[in-house]
């Protein structure tokens, strides 16, 4: 486990090198417009301080690790793969179905309420019922996954 210390350290180490060296000479083909150098080291600060959090939290917890016992795993046979699989078709196509019907409907309740706004209820009314559709697949997928 010690190489995955090495490597994030690594990671730090070459991604501050590079920004430094980003921020101080930048390439002739690399020119960057005014506004986004403050948007850029200010992400590069963030990615930096959330490398450096994982790197000095998480390595104690990587290395404290006993070994577990290996525990046997049970394989899934090619039926029980489709079965599941034929589970999440459902909630698949139903969340497309509540996308396409939210889509149109969302757009006209807006041009409704904006010339009436006291329609506002019915749209509300008509978007719960397309985003319903997604909701009654995810019923469907989880009565499949309990008969399996």
């Amino acid at each position: 486990m010690y190489w995955l210390a090495v490597l994030m350290s690594f990671a730090v180490v070459g991604l501050i090198a590079t920004g430094l060296y980003l921020e101080m000479r930048p390439t002739a083909s690399l020119r960057l417009p005014r506004w986004s150098k403050p948007a850029v080291g200010g992400q590069l600060l963030v990615f930096v301080a959330a490398q450096f959090g994982l790197l000095l939290l998480g390595i104690d917890e990587v290395l404290a690790q006993e070994a577990m016992e290996v525990v046997e795993v049970q394989e899934i046979s090619i039926g029980m793969g489709i079965a599941i699989l034929g589970a999440g078709i459902p909630t698949a196509l139903s969340t497309i179905g509540a996308g396409i019907a939210v889509g149109p409907i969302g757009a006209a309740s807006l041009a409704a309420i904006t010339e009436k706004p006291e329609t506002l209820g019915r749209t509300l009314i008509y978007l719960g019922l397309a985003e319903g559709i997604a909701i009654y697949g995810l019923v469907i997928s989880i009565l499949l996954l309990n008969r399996i």
